[in-house]
């Protein structure tokens, strides 16, 4: 008689009943949808394991891919008992293994993707939100956001620029105007000269720095945010208390009697402050830090501009002699500032609608640069990255080409043999798994011209016949 079999175990999907599958997805189903449709508490379950599984094995996939190519790199660099033939084989297989690992490396450490970049995107993107609500719903909050910023991003910049040996920048008129600004705002709000001066200075100079400094609104880079905000927010932050803050008169009582503006005694006293500026600026700076200057150990934004033979204002001053240089360029940075203040003085100070406009202009040419930025210098980043890798590719192959003793006559690939002799093909012959290379880049590295490394795969895989 034979043994009778012991009766199977049912599976945990088999034994759940019909009453216990329904109570779990009751809450995603409906009496006129279909129950096979629901998103069920196990497909969330399955989804949820699944998602980490996945980037647990990218993970383990990632180490084993980089001790893999240490590991070749070691044994290269030994080379023992091997033709000279196979030596430079094996370099050019870990060489082309490393350029793309490296290329990986640089695609997922960049800016975008860094812990740095992220915070400053963040609190860019809020940034433009909370000052839009802070417009709409509080504007007599604005002052007070545009101080809680100037008190971590001025610290943060001075550090930056300190570090990159280019603090010289901190004393430019934008910095000495954004400080007038915080005194008239917290310590003398009563001053209708520092008002006057702080308004026309920052609707002049200022704002029209974000068009001669080709500001751009790159949310990811710190510094490019930071150097907008020093731009634009003086002049928003006055635009509001002129024309949108409520009961003005009350905190800030310079506005009292102030309904226009006197054109020569605003101009004279903007140019008073100026002109303090700039002597100060010519004392401690360039003279008394002109040697440093003249060595190349510090750059200001007056070097920079009379050395820039592209830019408008280095264009201009290369007919004059170098002793007159200096001076005609205070003469005219002072005409400049009082003629962007023109449209401040006409305007802006009078109609809100116009200060709306201008504000609109000024963020709209930020946004286009930052919109170039992304598109232009990006795309041109990673394209140069390929070119190298090309031609990085073709200097091993010709290398390789050289090494080989007896090259045998080869004819170029048939369209047959287009699969065969993709990149991605080649990479599995030499060695390294194509699974190494991300999505991202693999359609570009795809699109290489790598025609003359056919030659070093048959080479390849008649070694590999031979063994």
């Amino acid at each position: 008689m034979a043994e009778l079999a012991p009766p199977r175990r049912p599976g945990l999907m088999k034994s759940l009943s019909g009453t216990a599958i329904s109570s779990l997805t009751a809450p995603f189903s409906s009496e006129d949808s279909d129950w096979s449709a629901g998103f069920t508490l196990l497909d969330t379950i399955e989804t949820y394991f699944d998602s980490h599984f996945d980037l647990l094995e990218r993970r383990f996939k990632k180490t084993s891919d980089r001790l893999r190519s240490k590991a070749a790199e070691t044994l290269a660099a030994r080379g023992v008992h091997r033709t000279p033939f196979e030596k430079e084989l094996q370099q050019f297989r870990v060489k082309i293994a490393s350029r793309i690992s490296g290329l990986y490396e640089t695609w997922h450490s960049s800016k975008i993707v860094r812990l740095k970049s992220k915070i400053s995107f963040y609190i860019g993107v809020q940034t433009v939100l909370i000052s839009a609500l802070m417009f709409g719903m509080a504007p007599e909050w604005i002052h007070v956001a545009y101080t809680v910023q100037m008190a971590y991003s001025f610290p943060y910049r001075v550090y930056t620029f300190k570090k990159k040996a280019w603090h010289y920048f901190l004393f430019d008129l934008c910095y000495y105007v954004n400080a007038l600004n915080l005194i008239f705002i917290w310590f003398m709000p009563q001053s209708k000269f520092l008002f006057q001066s702080c308004y026309l200075l920052s609707h002049g100079p200022i704002a029209s720095a974000v068009i001669t400094w080709r500001n751009s609104l790159v949310f990811h880079d710190a510094e490019k945010i930071m150097s907008l905000f020093i731009h634009f927010y003086p002049p928003f932050v006055f635009t509001v208390i002129r024309h949108y803050y409520p009961n003005a008169g009350d905190r800030f009582p310079a506005l009292n009697g102030l309904e226009q503006l006197q054109p020569w005694k605003a101009l004279l006293l903007s140019g008073f402050i100026y002109t303090v500026w700039q002597c100060l600026y010519w004392k401690f700076i360039i003279v008394d830090r002109g040697a440093k200057i003249s060595a190349g150990k510090r750059t200001t934004s007056f070097s920079y501009m009379l050395n820039d033979k592209r830019g408008v204002i280095g264009r201009a001053l290369t007919n004059i002699p170098p002793q007159y240089k200096e001076l005609s360029f205070m003469g005219g940075q002072l005409v400049y500032s009082l003629l962007t203040e023109l449209p401040a003085l006409f305007l802006l100070y009078k109609s809100r609608r116009w200060s709306a406009g201008f504000l609109m202009f000024i963020f709209s040419v930020a946004t286009w640069n930052g919109g170039g930025y992304y598109i232009e210098v990006f795309g041109r980043k990673f394209e140069r990255e390929l070119e190298a890798l090309r031609k990085e590719l073709a200097e091993a192959s010709n290398a390789a080409s050289n090494a080989s003793s007896s090259p045998g006559p080869s004819s170029p690939p048939s369209e047959a043999d287009s699969q065969a002799t993709s990149p991605v093909m080649i990479a599995s012959d030499l060695g390294f798994s194509p699974m190494n290379v991300p999505t991202d880049i693999k359609g570009e590295v795809e699109t290489l011209n790598l025609n003359e490394l056919h030659e070093e795969r048959q080479i390849a895989q008649e070694l590999k016949k031979d063994q």
